[in-house]
């Protein structure tokens, strides 16, 4: 196809995707809306539906690994489900007397999605449900990788709508073979795009001239300071960065423990399978080969990941992971950004204020916004860091791979995509939900004036400059 058949191609599934979303509005009601989102979330949890996504994500993609995907499907759709369960995404939504505003809920229309290989399968389901819970169609763009799980989500999502009697066309994707020109035609067609993926990524999407939600780089730096549970902290930051084989941007990548504790929480770390390693040369050297992240070694199991970086027989045979010592930060000094794999920078702060310096370098190079973790059992300490680093998130004591995106044990909307507000240049500073996928309508009416005398605003800016 030449290029001009391609943006022809896609022109026309976001247009039949626009036929279907009106004809879907039109003849909607809440429960409409809610057959549709539960029977997305139903087409990846279904458990042979979800084993066969997760094998065929690891099977093309080479990143993560099968039983960890099958949780990942579970979890992050169940959670979503709970989340919007019961929430009122049509009609009349809040109608408050004492205001005179009446609000409507209302569709966007056709959302855009732009979904990462890293997830294949958890990702798109994510949008996918919450678009139909507000009543819209979606088209994905999968990165190539991607291309073959969404393929067969789709299927499973199609099959279910044939049970509702709903419009396949509610939900396409854009086919292979996918190109840039492609996602560009599809994102400047649809009414608002959601994006999760690379920085190139984002930056096209928020500069398409459709209104994008998009997510900032995740580095995820984590504190263990002299108060903390050592053994809880060494195995909630192993499950965490181990889960998947760290494909989450929520995995963390460097740890900042201080001095204090430093020798026991290395021990703690052992016990759980976390290897120390001191040349930190060496792994420089075998992930980044060629000045880029070394593919033998990204989101692979331990065993793989082991023998790529040359330390077979070096490091203990049940090593989960590994903690690589080093007090470099910023673009010279690579192990202080994201790796994507089982490898942690490792920094030995002085004290607890050195610790939090370290930790507010890391993200002013890289990971602004998105999320830091301590452990620690002065939540005075959690709350500090909030009101002066730049992150939009602080975990505190969990594993935090699992509780950024949201927790059954914490208060958190269950995500795949974290905004990172203007620290990390999105227009979102929380997990995109339900509301990025809702517009409303506004009825005003007229009510008694509520106007107040200068005295009742002014009074104490008076009293303060005697006037």
């Amino acid at each position: 196809m030449t290029a001009q058949d391609d943006i022809a191609q896609v022109a026309a599934i976001v247009a039949r995707a626009r036929a279907a979303q009106k004809a879907f509005e039109a003849d909607a009601d809440q429960a409409r809306y809610d057959r549709a989102a539960d029977a997305a979330a139903w087409a990846i949890m279904e458990p042979s539906r979800n084993k066969a996504l997760a094998e065929l994500a690891v099977e093309t993609t080479g990143l993560g690994n099968v039983p960890d995907k099958i949780i990942k499907n579970r979890r992050k759709t169940l959670g979503l489900m709970r989340d919007i369960k019961g929430v009122k995404t049509h009609g009349v939504i809040s109608d408050d007397p004492t205001t005179g505003i009446t609000e409507i809920a209302r569709p966007i229309g056709v959302i855009g999605a732009v979904v990462p290989s890293t997830n294949p399968a958890a990702t798109p389901a994510n949008n996918i449900i919450n678009a139909l819970k507000c009543g819209n169609a979606v088209v994905v763009a999968p990165s190539p990788k991607g291309v073959a799980s969404c393929e067969l989500l789709l299927s499973y999502i199609h099959a279910e709508f044939d049970k509702l009697g709903v419009d396949h066309d509610l939900v396409q994707m854009i086919p292979a073979p996918g190109s840039k020109a492609k996602t560009q035609a599809m994102m400047e067609l649809s009414d608002r795009v959601i994006c999760t993926g690379s920085q190139n990524n984002v930056h096209r999407a928020q500069t398409c001239g459709t209104p994008a939600v998009a997510v900032g780089a995740g580095n995820v730096t984590v504190i263990v300071d002299e108060t903390a549970d050592l053994t809880g902290a060494a195995e909630k930051i192993t499950a965490s960065k181990t889960f998947d084989n760290a494909t989450s941007c929520s995995s963390e990548n460097s740890i900042i423990v201080v001095d204090a504790i430093y020798d026991a929480f290395i021990a703690a770390l052992a016990q759980e399978g976390g290897a120390l390693v001191k040349d930190e040369a060496q792994i420089v050297a075998k992930l980044w080969p060629d000045g880029h992240l070394n593919r033998e070694v990204i989101a692979q199991d331990a065993d793989k990941m082991i023998e790529a970086l040359g330390l077979s027989g070096q490091v203990p045979e049940d090593t989960k992971f590994l903690a690589v010592e080093t007090q470099g930060i910023g673009a010279d000094h690579p192990l202080s950004g994201e790796k994507l794999s089982r490898v942690a920078a490792l920094y030995r702060a002085k004290d607890y204020d050195d610790a939090q310096a370290i930790a507010t370098r890391i993200l002013n190079y890289q990971g602004a916004g998105h999320s830091i973790g301590i452990h620690t059992a002065d939540d005075g300490r959690a709350v500090a860091l909030g009101a002066s680093l730049p992150t939009c998130r602080v975990i505190v004591n969990q594993a935090h791979t699992f509780a950024t995106g949201g927790s059954f044990n914490n208060g958190m909307p269950f995500s795949l995509s974290m905004g990172c507000g203007s620290w990390g240049r999105n227009a979102i500073d929380d997990n995109l939900h339900w509301k990025h996928f809702i517009q409303s309508t506004k009825i005003v009416r007229e009510i008694p004036p509520v106007e107040p005398a200068l005295d009742d605003i002014f009074a104490d800016y008076w009293k303060e400059t005697d006037q």
